[in-house]
């Protein structure tokens, strides 16, 4: 009796032991994802400064510093003034207003190194240490390689703006973006799963719905993102109509007509608009219908606040336009995307099976 009262001691010092080492781990993935949602609202003021084409470069490791003295600057000018941005849209630019933009891009790069050491260095020490919990070693490993991935894909967007247009791709914006909210998720998933959320009990309808809601939300998020791309939101400020039509002429005048959903600024800031709409009915139906069949409480809560969530968002996505886009609304509406995304994202692993 007494031999057995040792093991489960010593069992209950290993559990102690295990959730201890996850606990740490847990609030390394916070940090990491806190400052993901950073990066992406730096990025953001990157894109409404007209920032992003600033740097005409890409140097991983030598880029770490920027210029350092009035020779430095002069030269790195002088690189600027070569590419299409200065010649069409800035000729003239002053050193001092060259600095302004320049370090905004500055910023946004050097940002997304420290997030790759913050990731790299703890998880480095983790692994030597041997603190990582089994089947872990492999997901930490896929999230290493997506940040490298997000790296590359920053300066495949910045290359497609230095061609013959001062813009970036709507496309590779789009694919940018995408990718760091994937990586967010990604991240996201691994602290659910390591906090051991557990899983509701619900009909097979809702666990559907609830995949329907995360695919309707990314097919908006892209939508977003194709919108800030053409910057569509500096057209048509008011709402809901565009202008006196609810459709504006001006969003079907691409030939063949399917461009127009993926090319006419102006259709794709009217997808956007009704897409935001698509997702609210969406997400009020599942909660309507959890309420009635009277589903488990912490699911009803969950929809409740991602419903909550989403009003919030459409909220901000509406006064951004009437408003002509002020840098702060649309800096928050873009930020305001990752949490309900990381909602929706929440409501899926209670679904899972």
């Amino acid at each position: 009796m007494s031999r057995l009262s040792v093991n489960q001691g010593e069992v209950l010092r290993m559990q102690s032991k295990a959730m201890k080492r996850n606990k740490v781990i847990e609030r390394w993935l916070v940090v990491v994802s806190l400052v993901i949602v950073t990066m992406v609202g730096v990025g953001g003021a990157t894109r409404l400064t007209h920032s992003g084409l600033s740097m005409v470069e890409w140097k991983p490791i030598q880029g770490i510093l920027p210029p350092l003295n009035e020779q430095e600057w002069q030269v790195e000018f002088s690189r600027y003034k070569q590419f299409p941005e200065y010649q069409i849209l800035n000729k003239g630019m002053s050193l001092e207003a060259f600095k302004r933009i320049f370090y905004w891009e500055y910023g946004h790069r050097v940002l997304g190194r420290l997030i790759g050491l913050l990731f790299f260095i703890p998880l480095v020490f983790f692994w030597v240490n041997k603190q990582i919990p089994p089947g872990y070693k492999s997901r930490f490993l896929i999230a290493l390689g997506l940040g490298g991935c997000q790296g590359l894909m920053g300066w495949y967007m910045v290359k497609s703006g230095l061609i013959d247009v001062p813009r970036v791709s709507h496309f590779r914006l789009a694919a940018h973006l995408s990718l760091a909210l994937t990586i967010l998720g990604y991240l996201y998933w691994l602290l659910l799963d390591l906090r051991r959320v557990r899983r509701v009990e619900i009909s097979g309808s809702m666990r559907i719905a609830a995949r329907g809601l995360l695919a309707l939300l990314s097919l908006q998020i892209v939508y977003g993102a194709f919108t800030a791309g053409m910057r569509a939101g500096l057209g048509f400020n008011t709402y809901p109509k565009m202008g006196e039509v609810w459709l504006a002429e001006a969003a079907t005048t691409l030939l063949p007509f399917w461009h127009n959903l993926i090319e006419n600024g102006a259709m794709i800031q009217f997808i956007h608009r009704w897409l935001a709409i698509a997702v609210v009915l969406y997400a009020v139906a599942m909660l309507v219908s959890a309420i009635r069949s009277r589903a488990e409480r912490r699911w009803r809560r969950a929809l409740g606040w991602v419903v909550i969530l989403i009003f919030i968002q459409v909220g901000l996505g509406i006064a951004t336009l009437l408003n002509y886009v002020p840098i702060s609304l649309a800096l928050v509406h873009q930020v305001m995307a990752c949490f309900v995304l990381l909602g929706v994202l929440y409501l899926n692993r209670l679904a899972q099976r």
